[in-house]
């Protein structure tokens, strides 16, 4: 509702720190509700078709599984995402792949569909729009942005107003580059399992040291899925078949790769790295302040 209020109103989705926590602002302008459902739909549909990638490949290859959950949470987005849970066993590399690899690429192709749907909504304008949060395009957005110019006219792309749809399937694309991560439990640390399972172990502790250094260079918020894949959960179970993939199917793992570079950005927000942030520290301060605390 609130991305909406203010695209209406010539402003970017997060232009004030109001705009962070609107639920007071919701519960007072219910009548807009309606407004909030192209987002809120364009999102949760994307979350879907991937779920559904998942649940599709799973019964195609016998393993049980539940349909799709969607997780509510108080979020910029408004969801946590979505989830299914096998009920049985995958007994081989084929069905792990499969299971892993059409889920993104089931949720990239709907949502690239929906930025150009996005795209075509969106507005371009005069002058910068006030951001309180800037979002870093992906190649893939570039891409689409260099191909369908935003609002039809010659433009700057900080001078874009993007539209909620766009938005969200600018999130859905990001959901999806996180997905793809080749670590873990993640659909891309089971694409890496099927294709090898002794690689596996060696590209996720490489996977984390890259996300240590991008969280020092470029977003502090790699740190956090670093910490994710050293959690006990994010083991991944044994299969036990000895034979890979063949073709066709072995074919997906590549081009899973390469929706990974096309939906990854090294910086997806405009929040600070922990070296900038280190920079800011006054250490002086603090080592007279931690001198003072301890003789006191």
């Amino acid at each position: 509702m609130r991305y909406m209020f203010n695209f209406h109103r010539g402003m970017f989705p997060l232009a004030t720190d109001a705009d962070i926590f609107p639920y007071d602002w919701v519960y007072a302008n219910l009548r807009h509700f309606a407004e909030g459902l192209p987002f809120s739909c364009t999102l949760l549909g994307i979350l879907l078709v991937h779920e559904f990638g998942h649940y599709f490949a799973a019964r195609a290859y016998g393993v049980r599984a539940t349909l799709p959950y969607l997780l509510p949470a108080p979020s910029l987005s408004g969801t946590a995402g979505a989830v299914i849970r096998l009920r049985s066993r995958v007994k081989t590399r084929a069905a792990l792949l499969a299971i892993g690899a059409f889920g993104p690429i089931s949720g990239f192709i709907a949502a690239v569909v929906m930025a150009c749907v996005g795209i075509h909504l969106s507005q371009a304008v005069a002058a910068e729009p006030t951001k309180l949060v800037d979002f870093s395009p992906p190649l893939i957005i570039r891409l689409l942005e260099s191909v369908l110019h935003p609002g039809g006219l010659a433009y700057q792309p900080s001078h874009v107003l993007w539209h909620p749809v766009f938005v969200a399937a600018w999130i859905a694309i990001l959901i999806t580059s996180l997905n793809l991560i080749p670590a873990g439990q993640l659909d891309g640390g089971h694409i890496v399992y099927a294709v090898s399972p002794r690689l596996h172990r060696i590209v996720t502790w490489i996977t984390m040291g890259v996300l240590v250094v991008l969280s020092v260079t470029s977003w502090l918020g790699w740190l956090l899925w670093a910490g994710l894949l050293l959690l006990p959960g994010m083991r991944h179970p044994n299969v036990p078949d000895p034979e890979e993939p063949h073709l066709p199917l072995i074919i997906v793992a590549p081009i899973c790769f390469v929706l990974l570079a096309l939906c990854v950005s090294a910086k997806p927000f405009s929040h600070e790295s922990l070296h900038e942030i280190l920079r800011k520290v006054d250490w002086h301060e603090l080592l007279m302040w931690a001198r003072a605390k301890i003789h006191h």
